[in-house]
């Protein structure tokens, strides 16, 4: 009564206080911005308390227009740093679009549209002198743009020498001039409008266009993105010029508010933009940032430097503190950095509790309907060490064999003696559940991928690779990671499985260990194009199978040992109920057998010691947290059979290859004309069994979809 009474409270613990919650919350991108907004909270908060009229309408609309101006230099300067540079010229190209907009408006009386074109000309081509230098010539951007800086500097100071007296005694007759420096739209100033609306499209452009991913992976890794294909050099150019671009934009509206130009103009803007985009999450290496984070640094920038100033401090100190604020960024994202897979190794693997009912027995003489045997000892053996990975096999009416391949290509062994192969399609990921629909092409599941379609003639088209998304989902669920298996019902709609929603193809070990209800079933409609989850929260969805009645579908929860059955039609449409319980292994995929029954692999067998484990969570997440991965406790799937059994949950027969040496392990098995085709995901073959008595006519095509005319 006591371990029952605990068992109890440790069900509901685990059911209550979802641990794999914080691990998925550190997974997410936006995480980085966390520590931005609380240090831009407190930053509201300390001078909010000191500085007099701080929410003042007044204050707050003067704040936003160099809030616009700044924010522009900032997305300009992260862009370059996304690729993996860095700017340190923007002060002075800002100083230098200043000084131009003013000659273009006040000495040579040019319209504002022909001064603002000119000014981001100018800037168009110092950004190309960077960028030539350090994308084409490949120089060092540090050293490159502070020699700009320099030079950029000392042509605005030759310049100013030159005009800034004309400047100064002259005056621009031009609402629309006067309108950019100070004019509002529904009370948000003209400048603060523009910053957010070029943030908007560098988002966009970021985050949903080509060339933004390739910055994005140019940042990442240089060589890498060379090695496939992208146009390094060209982007990394295109950079700088977009940097100078936005910065020329910046000192046009600072010329159109101010009028005039100073010596001092965007001396230090280099170092606060660098702070800006930095405090904001932005990496210094490089393929890790947005322009979300660059608004929360520029915010943060731009209260402390004007909050100093208030509070009467001298622009040196304004400087140190600025200084302070970017050494504890930079020392932040390089340490965040270097730990945070550390940190997601340990809080990710989050095991839950789950009790596995008594497991049966498999002892020659113990009357079990499991019991082991030598059946499959003898099973022909096609193709041997011509494939690798056949995790899935199917035959076609022409008693053609198919199975896919751990390379990403659908072999195709020509009936009917099955001895010359060949690549009938290439696909890319690794083909794994496979079913003919009714026009005879090939619908296959592809782990990391979604679901495909293969025309007869070896046509490869994409039919879905996402589904809705949960709305109290914290992970993105919408996309189809580890699709596994499928079936397809009569009226054309196709029915397949996700392992997991946490985990990739190649993770499915750790998703055993956690023993989550990660899984879950997808319909797809092709006719309409739509698809949808129907069923979730399945202990590794693995193997589905329509049912006799075109109502309903088995389905396999691998990890609970089980075999279910869901209605999606008819009066029991929505309800789920358990056909086969307490498994001696881990049931992997399921087919129709000719006599109206059905052939279930085990793709592995349970252990006492993985039995008691599950019911140990703390334990498990204490091996994950301590000791290698490959030291972990995993399923055994190094032995397993094949299954034939009826809708009523009763098994009616049991083939086993004891020594696991002529077909050392069983994902799939298909019957065809008397015979059964055995696949198995780490086998390099694929074995065939004569069932004793079965009908030698009957074809898995032909029984879904009738004979072909």
């Amino acid at each position: 009564m006591a371990l029952a009474g605990t068992d109890a409270l440790m069900r509901w613990r685990y059911r209550l206080l979802p641990d794999h919650l914080l691990g998925e919350i550190l997974a997410k991108r936006w995480i980085d911005n966390l520590i931005p907004f609380a240090f831009l909270l407190i930053t509201i908060g300390i001078f909010g308390s000191v500085i007099p009229d701080f929410y003042s309408i007044g204050y707050l609309s003067d704040a936003t227009r160099q809030l616009g101006e700044f924010l522009l230099i900032v997305i300009g300067l992260l862009i370059v740093m996304l690729g993996g540079g860095i700017d340190l010229s923007v002060g002075s190209t800002f100083a230098l679009a200043n000084l131009v907009a003013l000659i273009a408006m006040n000495i040579l009386g040019w319209p504002v549209w022909a001064a603002f074109l000119a000014v981001v000309a100018v800037n168009g081509l110092v950004g190309l002198m960077n960028g030539v230098l350090v994308g084409y010539l490949r120089l060092r951007a540090f050293l490159t743009t502070l020699v700009t800086l320099i030079m950029i500097r000392a042509v605005v100071d030759m310049l100013l020498l030159k005009f800034s007296v004309q400047i100064a005694g002259a005056y621009v007759e031009s609402d629309l001039w006067f309108y950019l420096g100070d004019g509002t739209a529904l009370g948000v100033p003209f400048s603060f409008i523009v910053a957010i609306v070029i943030a908007v499209i560098a988002h966009i452009f970021l985050s949903r266009s080509r060339l933004g991913w390739h910055v994005s992976a140019i940042g990442g890794s240089r060589r890498s993105a060379y090695n496939i294909g992208i146009p390094v050099r060209r982007t990394v150019c295109m950079t700088y010029v977009l940097s100078a671009a936005l910065a020329g934009v910046a000192g046009f509206l600072f010329a159109a508010r101010l009028g005039g130009a100073g010596a001092d103009t965007g001396v230090g803007l280099d170092i606060q933009a660098l702070t800006a985009a930095v405090l904001g999450g932005n990496s210094l290496g490089g393929g890790r940032g947005s322009v979300v984070k660059g608004i929360l640094g520029s915010i943060i920038v731009l209260l402390v430097s004007n909050g100093l100033v208030r509070l009467g401090f001298q622009s040196g100190a304004t400087s140190m503190v600025l200084g302070l604020i970017l050494l504890m960024a930079v020392s932040i994202d390089v340490r965040w950095l270097k730990n945070r897979h550390k940190v997601l190794s340990k809080l990710y693997v989050s095991p839950t509790y789950f009790r596995l009912p008594t497991r049966p027995s498999t002892l020659p003489d113990s009357g079990s309907p499991y019991a082991l045997n030598d059946k499959l000892r003898q099973v022909e053996v096609i193709g041997l060490g011509q494939i690798e990975g056949p995790e899935d096999v199917i035959l076609d009416r022409d008693d053609n064999l198919y199975c896919g391949s751990r390379h990403g290509d659908i072999v195709k062994f020509h009936g009917p003696d099955h001895k010359r192969a060949e690549i009938f399609a290439h696909i890319g990921g690794h083909p794994l559940g496979m079913a003919f629909d009714r026009e005879g092409h090939l619908q296959v599941c592809v782990g990391g991928m979604g679901l495909y379609a293969v025309s007869p003639k070896g046509e490869v088209r994409k039919m879905t690779d996402e589904t809705n998304r949960s709305p109290r989902s914290i992970i993105d669920d919408a996309r189809v990671r580890f699709a596994d298996d499928l079936d397809i019902a009569p009226d054309g709609r196709i029915f397949f499985s996700e392992a997991s929603i946490r985990y990739e193809s190649q993770d499915w070990a750790v998703d055993g260990v956690e023993c989550r209800p990660n899984g879950r079933v997808i319909c797809h409609d092709p006719r309409t194009g739509t698809t949808r989850t129907v069923l979730r929260n399945i202990r590794l969805a693995n193997g589905i199978c329509m049912a006799s009645d075109g109502q309903s579908l088995l389905l396999n929860e691998t990890w609970a040992c089980r075999v279910l059955r869901y209605w999606f039609d008819g009066p029991k449409a929505g309800r789920t109920e358990i056909v086969l319980d307490g498994l001696p292994g881990y049931p992997d995929n399921v087919n129709r057998a000719s006599d109206g029954n059905y052939w279930l692999a085990i793709v592995g067998m349970r252990t006492p010691i993985l039995d008691l484990a599950l019911r140990k969570p703390g334990f498990r997440r204490r091996m994950a947290r301590r000791i290698p991965m490959d030291e972990w406790l995993y399923p055994n799937i190094n032995t397993g059979c094949i299954v034939k059994f009826n809708e009523k949950g009763e098994v009616l027969d049991a083939l086993w290859d004891l020594g696991g040496q002529n077909h050392p392990m069983i994902t799939s098995m298909r019957e065809h004309r008397g015979h059964l085709y055995i696949g198995g995901i780490y086998n390099n073959r694929i074995g065939k069994y004569r069932i004793p008595g079965a009908d030698p006519t009957w074809t898995a095509q032909d029984h879904y979809w009738g004979s072909a005319r």
